[in-house]
């Protein structure tokens, strides 16, 4: 059995406490920075020591409140996202235009065979663009029958959302919760660079189609291979999805408003500059037209925004914490050693080998902080500007992060996500590492091929 694993705010708190210790042993030093575009970056081979300044006890508690200032344009960001959202679900256009889609592909023959990759690129599609993650929780006791009856097992019904939507998460287009995040932290233009983010995505979504849907196959010929094969038998799966689902003409216009604000940002990011406010602005635009559309009470509609808002306030919080730990590196002037010591581990290696070893960095820093908006609050502080020392460009930081972030986490113990998905379906948590992990190693050598193309081509934005 695992033991329960410490939250993501007593993790940060600790790494901030260790990180205030560590003011006094790390030598201070300070690179100089040159103003590029639209960061200040790192200028290699500036670095020189300089007076030690140890932060104490007030720094500690004090650091906190400095982050939350200096991240309070993502927090922000966070909070409105999360309160549109909370919107979106109470009208239930979303779910129900899912729930709609899986009730017709077991209406047409021709999409029972379907099945599997349309589902699965919905759900792709779902964490690419909004970041799909907990509601996997509702949509897993919705694919699991529908799996079974059409001759598969419950991991395939487990798979098409979850692994589908995790898939999203690491080739993120314009995913608010972590490129959103990271972008903002690296000081690259926000949801920049999603034309190579697209191919990421169409990538790595067709190896997990393919790799889902060899499986099923097999399973489908041989049920007894299946390593839920008696779970299965035990399952009561009737009448879970025979009702019809009428998805009624406001949430048909919700869901049309939610496809015309993804364009929007696509243009607005590319063509009119936008950045974090007018993104901001335009989620509480569709906050305001989903309430109205959906005809919500007007305190049905506060209420709403601000469970959703209270439902991101943990990763807002872990941005604040985590904006602190910036703070305490900086003014204890020991950042600059740590990009420096970091840089010369790596030292001699190609771009490429240092692109990979950032990955498996990432990969690592995962598993301890499982949130995608938290990961990229605590690591991109240090990866942005270590890119800068290694030649490799901040978009490739960023991408370096969501690689890590989206493939992972279809393993850790830690996501709270991935145990909840696999106590609802009843498979234990060694049946699913066993099951997925071909699959992990696929995922992995492909992210690694992934990574080259934007180091050799200095993968275009500012640095």
């Amino acid at each position: 059995m695992l033991k329960k694993v410490p939250d993501t705010l007593v993790i940060i708190i600790f790494i901030l406490a260790v990180f205030t210790i560590l003011t006094w042993i790390i030598p201070a030093g300070q690179f100089d920075y040159e103003q590029q575009a639209y960061a200040k970056v790192v200028v290699p081979g500036s670095y020189k020591r300089i007076e030690q300044s140890p932060q104490g006890v007030g720094a500690f508690f004090v650091a906190p409140v400095k982050g939350f200032i200096s991240g309070a344009q993502i927090i922000a960001f966070i909070l409105f996202i999360g309160g549109t959202f909370g919107i979106l679900h109470k009208t239930g256009a979303i779910e129900q235009g899912l729930r709609k889609i899986i009730a017709l592909c077991m209406q047409k023959p021709i999409l029972q065979r379907l099945f599997i990759p349309f589902l699965m690129v919905l759900f792709s599609i779902a964490g690419a663009t909004f970041g799909m993650s907990e509601e996997n929780l509702i949509f897993v006791m919705l694919t699991i029958p529908i799996a079974i009856s059409l001759g598969y097992d419950s991991i395939v019904g487990v798979a098409i959302p979850f692994v589908g939507s995790s898939l999203g998460f690491a080739g993120a287009v314009s995913n608010p919760f972590t490129i959103g995040v990271a972008q903002g932290i690296a000081e690259v233009p926000l949801f920049s660079g999603w034309e190579y983010r697209l191919v990421v995505w169409f990538i790595l979504t067709f190896v997990g189609i393919t790799f889902v849907m060899i499986y099923a196959n097999k399973v489908k010929k041989h049920p007894q291979t299946s390593p839920v094969y008696f779970l299965d038998k035990s399952r009561d799966n009737a009448g879970v999805y025979a009702h019809k689902v009428k998805l009624g003409l406001p949430n048909s216009l919700i869901i049309l408003s939610f496809i015309v604000v993804i364009v929007l940002l696509v243009l607005g990011v590319n063509i009119w500059s936008w950045h974090i406010n007018e993104i901001s602005g335009l989620f509480l635009a569709l906050a305001l037209v989903a309430a109205v559309v959906g005809r919500l009470e007007l305190q049905d509609a506060i209420n709403a925004f601000t469970a959703g808002a209270k439902d991101l306030l943990p990763a807002s919080l872990v941005v604040a914490l985590s904006k602190g730990i910036l703070v305490i590196l900086t003014d204890g002037k020991i950042i600059d050693t740590i990009l420096f010591t970091l840089s010369d581990m790596v030292h001699g290696y190609s771009p490429i080998i240092s692109a990979q070893i950032m990955f498996y960095i990432q990969s690592m820093i995962h598993v301890l902080v499982p949130s995608g908006s938290g990961q990229a609050a605590l690591s991109m502080p240090i990866m942005a500007p270590l890119s800068d020392l290694l030649h490799i460009t901040r978009q490739t930081a960023v991408l370096i992060f969501q690689l890590g972030d989206g493939i992972n986490g279809m393993i850790i113990p830690t996501s709270g996500v991935t145990m909840g998905i696999l106590s609802i379906s009843k498979i234990s948590y060694q049946t699913w590492i066993k099951w997925i992990w071909p699959m992990m190693l696929m995922l992995f050598f492909v992210a690694m091929l992934i990574l080259i193309p934007p180091v050799m081509l200095f993968y275009y934005g500012p640095r």
